[in-house]
């Protein structure tokens, strides 16, 4: 009997087979492909490299948390289009949303920057970031990734936080201590420093660093790779590597992003 009842409750817990094609299609600054398991997801606005926006904050959010639900899914390449991964950068001083909030039209900011990157991290394929040009705008996005290639002409830099009069409370105080450690991480965040994907991979941040047109390749030849572990032992990997980040994310990301809202509101 209990056996039964054991039967049936996995069946009413069985997710069925993939909706991939529900959400591929649902966002206008992301493109999915996915052929036997990998995943490539594209970052764009309108078919050029991604301008970060409100908007791709929101989509951000929601697709990664789509991408961690199917459990086809089983590698996921990340990366943008065209010659840059991810801008614009902000002027010294001018982010536009500086001083600018109220509550009510920070709090779905706030709720977003709260679920995006433990979304992200709860993808439990392994990601894999293929960072075709210059990141000045989340660069932690990309570089949180399991494995993390570059082109050669890829700088990475945090225009938009310290620099541009807003504190670096979504994930950057978190991510780039971290991996940079301590004191490269505040004096990155601090000073807006460009930081060359040849630097980036002798500290650590970067795997490889490759001619543009050979990037996508050797993500896919990564993934190949990858695919050859059973599944099982690729998702608990992903996981148990993972773990670190997403408790201190856990703990530090509200406050971060408590600290941020305080300083874009509205003075009077």
């Amino acid at each position: 009997m209990a056996s039964a009842d054991h039967a049936a409750a996995m069946s009413r817990v069985d997710r069925g087979p993939s909706n991939f094609p529900a959400y591929r299609d649902r966002y206008r600054t992301i493109r999915m492909d996915r052929t036997d398991g990998i995943l490539e997801v594209h970052f764009h606005t309108d078919g050029g490299p991604l301008q970060w926006s409100l908007l791709a904050h929101h989509e951000f959010e929601d697709a990664f948390l789509e991408i961690g639900r199917d459990r086809d899914n089983d590698v996921v390449i990340l990366t943008g289009t065209g010659e840059a991964f991810s801008g614009p950068a902000i002027e010294p001083g001018k982010h536009p949303n500086r001083r600018t909030m109220t509550p009510e039209s920070y709090d779905p900011i706030q709720w977003e920057g709260r679920q995006l990157l433990p979304n992200l991290l709860a993808i439990e394929a392994p990601v894999i970031a293929a960072i075709n040009g210059p990141a000045v705008r989340h660069a932690e996005i990309p570089l949180v990734s399991d494995i993390v290639l570059a082109s050669a002409d890829t700088y990475f830099q945090d225009t938009a936080h310290f620099p541009g009069g807003m504190v670096p409370g979504d994930g950057m105080h978190v991510v780039m201590p971290l991996l940079m450690g301590p004191t490269r991480g505040r004096y990155f965040l601090f000073t807006g420093q460009k930081l060359a994907a040849a630097e980036a991979r002798d500290i650590g941040l970067v795997n490889e660093v490759l001619p543009r047109e050979e990037l996508l390749p050797r993500a896919r030849e990564l993934a190949e790779l990858l695919l050859r572990q059973p599944r099982l032992v690729r998702r608990y990997s992903r996981t148990v590597l993972t773990e670190e980040l997403r408790q201190r994310l856990h703990g530090l990301l509200g406050y971060g992003l408590a600290l941020e809202g305080l300083a874009r509101m509205k003075t009077t």
